[in-house]
């Protein structure tokens, strides 16, 4: 069988040592450097030749940095004659560019998803893209994880016979439904409508929540105005007890402070597709580790076995 060969980029180098460690084999060493003019270029110190290469990168902030290196990689890896290059990218952040709901705008998760397969990814394996028709916008194989099963382990540890999962939206209560059949709980979901990248309006909550534990679900967090809202509106109803969870804790321009700040949220967990900031870490925060997935997926990608049969992805599989 052909050899596996490991490379991380710079955007989140902890969860690939991760990964590599649960896989038993070592992490390849990458060099990225800078030319004068800002140009990157991108070596991958380790033979690709004939071999099955993997790439772990996140698309995280600074997301162009980061998508160039990728692509970099990408095309190095070709040209060093691996076999096949597989993407494993935990956070693909273009996915929220998955429609035209304007006049004269891009579709970003489509046209950088054509970048990767143009610069060398023969297959993807990503982690609970923000909507399933992004799935599509790949020409190459793409395996869809999701995080349910980490996030479900750890709140069974708690008494979930009054529990109510929360989608803040229409769009994502296919998933908070899967996640409620997962931890035997009811499922409600936000009526959400959306002004600008950081205005949002919750006029209802549909489902039963008075008196009940609360967990909010999201594929992600960013400013947090969604939850903060969410929040609001739930307070008007009574529950017993909030907790938030999503997948991607990105937590930018101080969400995970204003969050944490909120009395009655007792907890927020999220996974560690994305790298967080020792400073920005609150002690109400819990981190679940996805690597033991990804590793997981990677072997079977090798092996050749199936990785839906390990994922049972809701909706997209």
């Amino acid at each position: 069988m052909r050899e596996i060969a490991v490379f991380s980029g710079s955007a989140h180098p902890e969860l690939a040592a991760e990964v590599c460690a649960h896989l038993g084999v070592p992490l390849s060493p990458t060099r990225v450097s800078r030319f004068a003019n800002d140009c990157l270029e991108v070596q991958l110190q380790a033979n690709c030749r004939e071999r099955d290469v993997f790439l772990i990168q996140p698309l995280v902030r600074p997301v162009q940095e980061h998508l160039v290196e990728l692509l970099l990689m990408c095309d190095a890896a070709r040209g060093a004659s691996a076999s096949r290059i597989t993407v494993v990218m935990p956070h693909y952040s273009y996915a929220r560019s998955d429609k035209k709901d304007a006049p004269r705008i891009s579709l970003g998760g489509r046209l950088v998803a054509d970048l990767m397969v143009a610069a060398g990814a023969s297959r993807v394996l990503a982690m609970t893209l923000h909507a399933p028709q992004v799935h599509g916008f790949f020409t190459v194989p793409v395996d869809h994880l999701h995080a349910l099963r980490e996030l479900a382990a750890h709140f069974r540890r708690y008494d979930l016979s009054r529990t109510t999962v929360v989608s803040p939206d229409l769009g994502n209560a296919k998933e908070a439904a899967a996640f409620a059949r997962l931890i035997g709980a009811q499922v409600a979901a936000g009526a959400k409508q959306r002004f600008a990248d950081d205005r949002v309006s919750i006029s209802s909550v549909i489902g039963e929540v008075a008196g009940r534990d609360v967990i909010i679900l999201d594929d992600e967090i960013a400013k947090g105005s969604t939850v903060i809202e969410l929040l609001d509106r739930l307070r008007e109803l009574g529950p017993r007890s909030i907790r938030v969870a999503c997948t991607h804790g990105l937590f930018a321009g101080g969400a995970l402070k204003r969050i944490g700040e909120q009395p009655d949220v007792l907890e927020i967990v999220c996974t560690n597709t994305v790298p967080i900031q020792a400073e920005e870490r609150t002690e109400k925060l819990k981190v679940l580790s996805i690597a033991p997935a990804l590793a997981e997926a990677v072997r079977r990608i090798h092996n050749g076995e199936s990785v839906s049969a390990l994922f049972d992805a809701p909706g997209t599989e």
